[in-house]
């Protein structure tokens, strides 16, 4: 009877294990008809691998360079679901762990879900190492403002080499990969500390986290060990269409004599400069964590800043421009911020991670405030309607194909006046008046102040010159900010957009009025008139047409918020007379 019970218990146990396994579709990375790991550089060329070098670097560089190039450092996947449960399994070929780096560092992955505000969230739950590694994370959340789900980033391991990799949903849930992003990457070429020893986990790698901060493509080239600044990995870097170059390789560089040091510095800098303007920034040897106490340890370090920074000086006094330095001062590293006496722990690597996005930032010219109307984020809030990236991406290819010469950007106000298929609100007005004004729709549904920013900041007012912008925005803001943030957020944004047109004139046209919230809208409106007269920005309060008695006139609106066709007739004219 008892080994009867077993052989039953035995039988639900496979049948449920199948039946689990059934209910879980897996997608494979390599397989999709399109590049999805992020990252790589060379994409192109390296294909359906893990690889961060192309295959004909082999020939190239060092054997050790391109043994360390399999390691994923850096490499990512992005991709859409609405899955409760997500898993992900895949095969490495190196040791899971070493001395001063967790397997969870070296061999693991990471996976974080940017929420339909732009907000990121962590994910942590069970993982399980040996020949086959898996992580499962269950009981996931569905956004609060539509069932698509989120957009998840999956950081691959730092330390090691992927040689396989699936991932899995419920077979009811919606996936989609997010294709290999086209926006110019931050290229990173450096040692061991930016390749990622020795962090917790692979999204705390410091190029890791600066790729969250900037949310901007970051291209890892670290080798550990192997990361001295060579001709051969140089003349690679010179081929990436990048933002920018991170040079970080002074720890690797002790070996070398001083003469050295400074002529593989010139020939860095020459070498991208020749074929770009893009920027350089070189960057100090953090130093030893027992300079303190050692005087080897400081006078190593500080022979190598002091030759990186003689290069620096007299190529900048020569008339070198987009060169910039990265002072060991400003990087503020702790003492506690090492497993060893170089090597930075989590803490370390934020810690970099904040200097970088503080200089970076100023380079690429685009700051942060404070305040969240001041800080740029992304945003997905209805995907039943459009994809919010998709159409950022398509904006951009549109004003690749044809650069406009009058632009008008905001939220739904302005995109649902005659740019989404299937729900227009106002397309005569826009037939009639806007287009034969010449006006490219720049407005996307649910925007707030911070989301254009981010649109800003990602290249739509990049690359042509326009002779006007126009802004409406901040309804969106109403129910989060007060009025002060608002202000702030728009004339931080209208800043901005000067600082990328500073020849177009510039037109801020005030917040519509909305239902139950006149009042407020009428006295936001004054300070924003206010501080547009500050600046030389031109004002339009276009709500006065749109309200009687002090309260919006229903007739003009589709639902107290959005103009119909008598609305944006009136409005249209203000824009263009």
């Amino acid at each position: 009877m008892i080994t009867i019970k077993k052989s039953i218990i035995l039988t639900l146990s496979l049948l449920l294990a199948f039946s689990a396994a059934a209910q879980t579709t897996w997608y494979n990375p390599v397989e999709e008809d399109f590049p999805v790991i992020q990252n790589q550089g060379w994409t192109g060329e390296i294909g359906k691998s893990y690889q961060r070098l192309p295959d004909r670097a082999k020939e190239v560089v060092r054997k050790n360079v391109w043994n360390l190039s399999g390691n994923s450092a850096g490499l990512a996947i992005h991709f859409y679901t609405n899955a409760e449960r997500i898993e992900v399994r895949y095969g490495v070929n190196g040791t899971l762990a070493m001395n001063h780096m967790p397997a969870t560092g070296k061999s693991g992955v990471d996976l974080y879900a940017i929420d339909p505000d732009g907000r990121w969230r962590i994910l942590t739950d069970k993982f399980a190492f040996g020949d086959t590694i898996t992580y499962t994370y269950g009981n996931l959340k569905q956004s609060d403002y539509h069932k698509k789900g989120f957009e998840y980033r999956l950081y691959l391991p730092l330390y090691n080499s992927v040689t396989w990799m699936e991932i899995g949903v419920p077979d009811s849930a919606a996936f989609s990969f997010v294709p290999v992003l086209k926006e110019k990457p931050i290229v990173v070429y450096g040692t061991s500390i930016a390749q990622g020893g020795c962090a917790s986990r692979p999204a705390m790698g410091w190029t890791n986290i600066l790729s969250r901060k900037m949310d901007l493509p970051v291209i890892n080239l670290a080798f550990s060990g192997n990361g001295p600044l060579e001709k051969e990995m140089v003349d690679l870097i010179s081929e990436l269409d990048a933002a920018m170059v991170v040079y970080d390789c002074l720890p690797n560089m002790g070996y070398l004599t001083t003469d050295e040091v400074k002529s593989r510095t010139a020939y860095g800098i020459s070498a991208i400069r020749e074929k770009s303007d893009l920027p350089i920034l070189i960057v100090d040897h953090i130093g030893y964590r027992n300079a303190g106490m050692n005087i080897h340890s400081k006078e190593s370090a500080d022979r190598l800043n002091i030759a990186s920074r003689e290069v620096y000086d007299s190529l900048k006094a020569a008339g070198v421009k987009d060169l910039y330095h990265l002072h060991q001062d400003s990087i503020h590293f702790p003492d506690d911020g090492c497993v060893d006496n170089i090597h930075p722990n989590d803490l370390g690597m934020q810690v970099y991670a904040d200097a970088y996005e503080k200089m970076i930032r100023l380079i690429l010219h685009m700051p942060a405030g404070n305040s969240a109307t001041t800080r740029p984020v992304s945003q997905r809030r209805e995907p039943d309607i459009y994809e919010w990236k998709k159409r950022h991406h398509d904006k951009l290819a549109a004003i690749e194909l044809n650069r406009p010469r009058k632009v008008i950007i905001g939220n739904s106000i302005i995109h649902y006046w005659n740019d989404e298929p299937g729900r227009t609100n106002g397309p005569e007005s826009w037939r009639t008046l806007m287009e034969p004004g010449g006006f490219f729709n720049l407005g996307c549904g649910w925007d707030r102040i911070e989301n254009i920013l981010w649109r800003v900041y990602h290249g739509e007012l990049d690359g042509y010159r326009a002779e006007e912008v126009i802004l409406m925005i901040g309804t969106n803001n109403i129910g989060l900010n007060s009025d002060k943030e608002i202000v702030e957020g728009l004339q931080f944004l209208l800043t901005q957009i000067t600082a990328r047109q500073p020849d177009a004139v510039l037109k801020v046209v005030g917040i519509l009025p909305r239902r139950s919230a006149e009042e407020r809208i009428t006295e936001l409106n004054k300070q924003i008139a206010a501080m547009s007269e500050q600046h030389g920005w031109l004002f339009i309060d276009a709500g006065e047409r749109l309200t009687k008695n002090g309260r919006i006139d229903e007739s003009f609106f589709t639902d107290g918020l959005h103009p119909n066709e008598k609305g944006y007739a009136l409005i249209a004219p203000l824009l263009v007379p």
